[in-house]
C-alpha cells in the first residue's frame, strides 16, 4: 500500500510515538528515553497526561520542545456538569502551573484570541469562548487601559488574512506579558472526541490537524509566551471507520467465543455480550479474511488510500456537538476567568 498520513492530529498522546507505548512497561521505556519525560496520573475522573520535549527529544519524535498537557475524561458527556465541573478545576490547577513562571504577569498584560471559524460549529469553541470573556473585560479596565484584551480573528476563508498576521500585529500593539490561544483540534482516535483538552506552552499551527496548516503562532514568532488551549472537534472519517470495524470485530469475535458458554443459553437476546473481554482475531478470519488481524493503523491506512479521490474522505463530529461547543465555551471562559482572577 502506498504510505498515507494517517496520523493527522492535533494530540501529542496520539503521535505516533506515543501510540507505541501504550503498555506499561513500553511507558516506562518513554519516560526513560533521552529528551522525552513522560508521566500519567489520575486526578479524580480526570486522567492527566504530561509529556516534557527536550531539544533532543525534538529532534526524535520531530514536535517541537515544551510542555503537553491533555486533561481527558473518558466518561464525559455534553450533560455530565460534574465531569465538566471536575475538567474545569484541573484545567485550572495546571494553567496556573504553565503561567508560575511568566514574567511580570501578576498586574500585567494578557492577551485572549480564540481561533477558527464561528459560522462552523465544530471549529466555533475559540470564537464562542471570547465572546462570553468579553464580559470580563470591563473588570479589568481602568484610566491606565486595559490589562485583559479578548478578540476572535476568525479564518482566512472570511478575512482573506492568514490568522497570525492577525495575532502578530495584536501582539506587536499590545505588547501583552502572555497570549493565550483557544482553538478546536483534530483527533484520529474517535473515544477523544470533545473529552480531552490539551494545553501546551509551544503555541499552535492552526487548522494543521485537518491538513490545512497556516502559519505558526508561537513564542518563536511574537515574541511573548504562548498558551494554547484546544479540545478536539473532530476526528478523520477513515479512523471513524476503521474504529467501527474494530467495533464489529470485537462483537462478532466475542460472541463466537461465548456461543459455547452455558451463560449465553440464558441471555434474553442471542447477541448479548460482554465488553471487557479481549477478542482473538484467529476467530475472525476464517470469515473476514487476514486484514481481520491487521493493527488499527494498517486498517486506518487502507481506508485513507480507498477513500482518498472520494467525497467520503471528510472529517466527523460527534451529533452532540453544538451541546459541546456551547458547553465547552461556558467551561474555558469560566476556567480562564477564575485563573485570571489567582494570578
Amino acid at each position: 500500500m502506498e504510505k498515507y498520513d494517517f496520523y493527522r492530529t492535533d494530540l501529542l498522546v496520539e503521535h505516533e510515538e506515543m501510540v507505541k507505548h501504550r503498555t506499561e512497561q513500553e511507558k516506562k521505556t518513554l519516560e526513560e528515553s533521552e529528551g522525552i519525560w513522560f508521566d500519567e496520573k489520575r486526578t479524580g475522573r480526570v486522567i492527566v497526561t504530561s509529556v516534557k520535549i527536550a531539544p533532543e527529544g525534538e529532534e526524535r519524535i520531530g514536535k517541537k520542545r515544551g510542555t503537553y498537557l491533555t486533561l481527558t475524561v473518558p466518561t464525559l458527556s455534553p450533560t455530565d456538569l460534574e465531569g465538566l465541573e471536575e475538567l474545569s478545576k484541573v484545567m485550572k490547577s495546571k494553567l496556573l502551573e504553565m503561567t508560575s513562571h511568566v514574567k511580570n504577569l501578576k498586574g500585567g498584560k494578557i492577551l485572549l484570541i480564540g481561533l477558527g471559524n464561528r459560522e462552523v460549529t465544530p471549529d466555533a469553541i475559540g470564537p464562542l469562548t471570547m465572546d462570553r470573556l468579553k464580559e470580563v473585560v470591563p473588570h479589568y479596565y481602568s484610566d491606565e487601559g486595559s490589562r485583559l484584551f479578548v478578540y476572535a480573528p476568525g479564518v482566512t476563508i472570511q478575512t482573506g488574512l492568514e490568522t497570525a498576521h492577525f495575532v502578530q500585529a495584536m501582539t506587536k500593539e499590545i505588547k501583552p506579558d502572555l497570549l493565550i490561544v483557544v482553538d478546536a483540534l483534530a483527533a484520529r482516535d474517535s473515544s477523544r472526541l470533545c473529552k480531552t483538552i490539551q494545553m501546551t506552552d509551544t503555541g499552535i499551527h492552526p487548522g494543521s490537524g485537518v491538513g490545512n496548516s497556516r502559519k505558526e503562532v508561537s513564542e518563536e514568532t511574537l515574541g511573548v509566551p504562548v498558551i494554547a488551549i484546544g479540545i478536539p472537534t473532530v476526528v478523520d472519517g477513515p479512523v471513524l471507520i476503521a474504529d467501527a470495524i474494530n467495533t464489529l470485530f470485537s462483537y462478532i469475535g466475542s460472541k463466537i467465543k461465548e456461543e459455547s458458554h452455558p451463560s449465553s443459553r440464558l441471555s434474553v437476546t442471542p447477541w448479548l455480550r460482554s465488553d471487557d473481554k479481549e477478542t482473538d482475531p484467529a476467530h475472525l478470519i476464517p470469515i473476514f479474511g487476514d486484514w481481520a488481524s491487521w493493527p488499527h493503523e494498517e486498517r486506518v491506512q487502507l481506508f485513507e488510500e480507498v477513500l482518498a479521490n472520494h467525497e467520503l474522505n471528510t472529517f466527523i463530529s460527534p451529533k452532540e456537538i453544538d451541546s459541546w461547543v456551547y458547553q465547552y465555551a461556558d467551561v474555558l471562559s469560566r476556567t480562564l476567568t477564575e485563573w485570571i482572577e489567582e494570578i
